[in-house]
Parts: C-alpha cells; sequence; structure tokens
C-alpha cells in the first residue's frame, strides 16, 4: 500500500526526533565515562551538573539572568535585522553603492567580536548597550550580505513586466524583491542569530554585571565547574527552544510554497 505524504512527512520526523536523542544519549554517556576518572572540578559527571542546573532553576536570579541575556540577544538581532535589511537592499539596487562599500563590508567581516567587545566596554562601559552593540556588529553584515546576495537574482524581467503595468517602487519590492530575498534572508538571520547568541557570552563575560556570561566568568573564577557547565546547558538549551520552537516553524510556515505538491 502506498504511503500518504503526510504518513511519509510523519515518519522522516519521527526518525529525526529518534536519531537526535540516540546522539543526546551517545554524548551524555561518554561525558559521563570520561567523567569517572576525572576530579569534579575538572569534569564533573552530569548528574552533577543536572542537580547544580535544578538547583539554579528554582532561583530568582536564574530567571532574572536568563530574562537579561535573551533581551539583550533579541535587541541586537532586531536592530541587526532592520539595518542589514535596508542597506541589503540599497546596496543590491544600487551597483555604483555597492562597490563604493564593499570594501568597508569586507573590512567590518574581518573584525573579530572579541574585539568589537572590547570597543563595547569602552564606548558603552558595564550597561546592556554593551552586549547589544555586540551581538549587533556580529549579525548585521551577515544579514546584509545574504540580502545583497539575494536582490542579484531577482528576474529583470520580473522588474520589465512590473514597470509595463505601471506597479510602483513599493509594490515592486513586495511582490518581486521581497519573494526572491525572503529565503536568503532568513538563512542569514539564523546563522547571525547563532553567531550573536554565542557572542553575547563573551560581550557579557567582558563588560557586563548580569546574564549568562557573566555568571560564567563568576563561575570559573571560583572554580565551579559544575556551574560553569550548568550555566551552558542553560545557553544550550535556549538555543535549541528558539531553533525548534520559533526558527524552524516559522521557516516551514514561510516557505511552505516552496515544496513540491503531489501530482
Amino acid at each position: 500500500m502506498k504511503r500518504s505524504p503526510l504518513q511519509m512527512t510523519q515518519d522522516r520526523r519521527l526518525r529525526l526526533i529518534g536519531l537526535r536523542l540516540l546522539l543526546i544519549i551517545i554524548v551524555v554517556g561518554l561525558w559521563g565515562i570520561g567523567s569517572l576518572g576525572a576530579p569534579a572540578f575538572i569534569l564533573p559527571s552530569p548528574r552533577r551538573v543536572f542537580g547544580v542546573w535544578t538547583q539554579l532553576v528554582v532561583t530568582p536570579g536564574f530567571w532574572a539572568d536568563f530574562g537579561i541575556t535573551f533581551y539583550r540577544i533579541a535587541m541586537g538581532f532586531i536592530f541587526a535585522t532592520v539595518v542589514g535589511v535596508v542597506l541589503g537592499l540599497l546596496l543590491g539596487a544600487s551597483r555604483t553603492l555597492g562597490d563604493f562599500f564593499q570594501p568597508l563590508l569586507v573590512v567590518i567581516n574581518t573584525v573579530s567580536s572579541s574585539i568589537w567587545a572590547i570597543f563595547a566596554l569602552i564606548w558603552f562601559g558595564l550597561s546592556n548597550w554593551s552586549t547589544i552593540f555586540v551581538v549587533f556588529m556580529t549579525a548585521m553584515p551577515l544579514i546584509l550580505t545574504n540580502v545583497w546576495q539575494g536582490t542579484s537574482t531577482v528576474n529583470r524581467d520580473f522588474i520589465e513586466l512590473a514597470q509595463t503595468f505601471r506597479m510602483s517602487r513599493l509594490q515592486v519590492l513586495l511582490k518581486i524583491y521581497l519573494p526572491t530575498i525572503l529565503p536568503q534572508f532568513f538563512a542569514g538571520a539564523r546563522l547571525a542569530f547563532g553567531f550573536g547568541a554565542r557572542v553575547s557570552i563573551v560581550a557579557e563575560a567582558l563588560g557586563a554585571s548580569s546574564g549568562i556570561g557573566y555568571r560564567l566568568r563568576q563561575a570559573a573564577d571560583l572554580v565551579q565547574t559544575d556551574q560553569v557547565f550548568a550555566w551552558t546547558l542553560t545557553l544550550v538549551i535556549l538555543m535549541i527552544f528558539i531553533e525548534a520552537v520559533l526558527l524552524k516553524p516559522l521557516e516551514t510556515h514561510l516557505f511552505a510554497w516552496r515544496k513540491p505538491r503531489p501530482a
């Protein structure tokens, strides 16, 4: 009996979940074996780390640090998205502007996030803006580049046809440019969000008095390795949640039209 596309999709989803659960079991198992012959301050066991994590979760300070880190990442990403999309469209629409600003974009991409964190500490001090700035400077070039490249794939025949029908520039942007650049933008945005979340920890460790990165540095200074692992686990859970609950479903919804329909 031939299986329906819905059943095949469900089977692939169950298989993917099973493979990922198996990967988690293997990683935790290897971690547990490695911790058997190591001191707790070098490599704490999974049970010890999970116990510390459950103790952290019930404290009010945990959720305050969790929330402020998420806020900094989100604000930096939002600013990066707005600036990256606008500049990407401008550079893609004008070859002169693109040629003029391309060297500057190359320079920005070559500057390490750690260097941006140092500049942020000098300019903004121990404030939220330090981390927001580092996330912005890490994510914005990725989004800008992807949007810029996306504009180059717009079919010029469609633009000429739109001009024939006397469509306004806004209509051309919404009806032709936006659907074309959306896949490239979303790919760049997902990558930028992941990079931004990681560099936010570095920024908080260097120039913040709260947040996950600050707690990681504090635990490392006190050689509380189990807490270092527990806060790292928190960041991993946050990224998995955003990827599985927000980004992946949004991508599936936005690009459902790209999937081939069954005959």
